[in-house]
């Protein structure tokens, strides 16, 4: 009567064996364990399982049976029925040095999958990975928690590829596998490889509507674009504002997606730099340049973003960088010119600022506030400090000189270079109070003329 019991056994564990009924009608164990040897080399272990079964129930002494469902039942980490079939093996066969070896080995796997389990918790990922690599799947090569939770830390690691490569073996097996589907969805999320992403979690909701991980996975995807869009459309059509709020949400929705939020961080700073708030700019493109210091549209936008914040050094440093990546981009050359000539002009003397006045001052205005500062720093009156006097009267002078002609002033406001040319500040045949350029020498008599080729009275 056993082998009437031990058939549907056969039949729900090894849809194969449809095809040996000769073996089934011949009812002999050493065929049947020949035929799951045959499927364990195979690695077809549901198969073997379902023939060990089999002959246990026909043979209930059958020693190697034992060990051979042992080491199958090992191999899915099914470690206390392994250990319960290696001890029945020892009790039929005690003493025997090989059996008695792998069930150290089961209990070494068992232990260190344990042990995986606890660094998993703890967030020790690479602990996880040795007990797994170096002990579990070494000893159950086919257990399937083990290659799940491996899956798990490579992708707390951030190791994507990795991710994907594992968890591809374990789909070859079970293409339904909810985990692994999830697992691989989200390494394809953090590569931004959204559309395959997406369809690895729309299978997986096919086959589990309700699977809560798999729904949040979805519908924070589904999310995340949708503000995208929005984000780009609003900043198309010039609703700034709009475009920083939905791409600043966008980019809390999840910091850790680096290589997506790296685009996100770049429309916001050039949304920032078209709303000329150039602080906020700079630190966006900080962001997206820490991500990636290749790129070269963040690196030219940070550098029209100093030049918003009057940081003409950096706005340069960063524009000829931005320009020896990207030669053939004329924008970049045209705001690198920019940054330069800002950067040229912030080193000039600033006449009003010598003269204390505005830069909508009238002539008269720059008249009284010559007259008035001539007068304080006049070498004459200077006498315990003259060297200092002679050079602030030498820098009023040529402030009058270059404002007080209306030419001159306007080619100054306009960013031309004057002293370049010989025009103002001393230099060249520029004018120059104490004869430095051209030879002349000055006395200055206080309540008299002065020189530059014009006098005037005070009074």
């Amino acid at each position: 009567m056993a082998w009437r019991l031990a058939l549907p056994l056969l039949l729900f564990y090894s849809p194969i064996l449809l095809c040996s009924s000769q073996e089934v009608q011949d009812n002999d164990p050493s065929k049947l364990f020949k035929s799951a040897s045959e499927m364990m080399s195979l690695r077809k272990y549901d198969g073997a399982l379902g023939l060990l079964n089999a002959i246990l129930e026909l043979d209930p002494n059958h020693s190697e049976a034992y060990r051979q469902r042992a080491t199958v039942l090992r191999h899915r980490c099914r470690h206390k029925e392994a250990e319960s079939d290696y001890n029945k093996f020892l009790e039929l066969k005690p003493g025997t040095a090989s059996v008695e070896k792998e069930l150290a080995q089961l209990l070494q796997a068992q232990n260190a999958l344990e042990s995986a389990y606890t660094q998993s918790d703890a967030g020790e990922f690479s602990k996880v990975l040795e007990y797994v690599n170096k002990i579990v799947l070494v000893f159950s090569p086919g257990c399937l928690k083990a290659k799940l939770l491996k899956a798990k830390a490579l992708l707390a690691l951030k190791d994507y590829s990795n991710v994907i490569s594992e968890t591809g073996f374990i789909l070859k097996e079970d293409e339904d596998n909810l985990d692994a589907l999830l697992l691989r969805g989200r390494a394809y999320y953090y590569l931004a490889d959204h559309d395959v992403a997406n369809r690895h979690y729309q299978k997986g909701l096919r086959l589990d509507p309700e699977h809560s991980e798999l729904k949040k996975a979805y519908f924070g995807l589904k999310k995340l674009l949708k503000k995208t869009k929005s984000a780009e459309e609003n900043a198309a059509k010039s609703k700034f504002r709009v475009a920083v709020e939905d791409y600043k949400a966008a980019l809390a929705m999840d910091p850790d997606h680096t290589l997506y939020n790296v685009q996100l961080h770049l429309g916001l700073c050039k949304t920032l730099v078209k709303l000329g708030r150039g602080k906020e700019a700079i630190s966006t493109c900080t962001e997206a340049l820490s991500i990636d210091e290749e790129l070269v549209e963040a690196l030219s936008q940070r550098g029209e973003a100093k030049l918003l914040t009057e940081d003409w050094e950096g706005a340069v440093e960063d524009l000829k960088e931005a320009a020896q990546k990207s030669p053939q981009d004329m924008a970049i050359r045209e705001a690198l010119m920019k940054a330069e000539r800002q950067l040229k002009l912030s080193k000039r003397k600033d006449w009003y600022k010598i003269l204390g006045i505005s830069k909508t001052a009238s002539a008269a205005d720059i008249k009284r506030a010559y007259k008035r500062l001539a007068l304080q720093w006049h070498p004459d009156k200077n006498v315990e400090n003259r060297e200092e006097a002679e050079n602030m009267f030498r820098e009023i002078a040529s402030a009058y000189e270059v404002l007080s002609d209306e030419d001159k002033r306007v080619r100054y406001d306009r960013g031309e270079d004057l002293e370049e040319m010989g025009m103002g500040g001393g230099g060249g045949g520029g004018f120059d109070p104490f004869g430095g350029g051209g030879g002349q020498q000055y006395t200055f008599h206080h309540g008299g003329g002065f020189p530059g080729g014009f006098q005037f009275n005070f009074g």
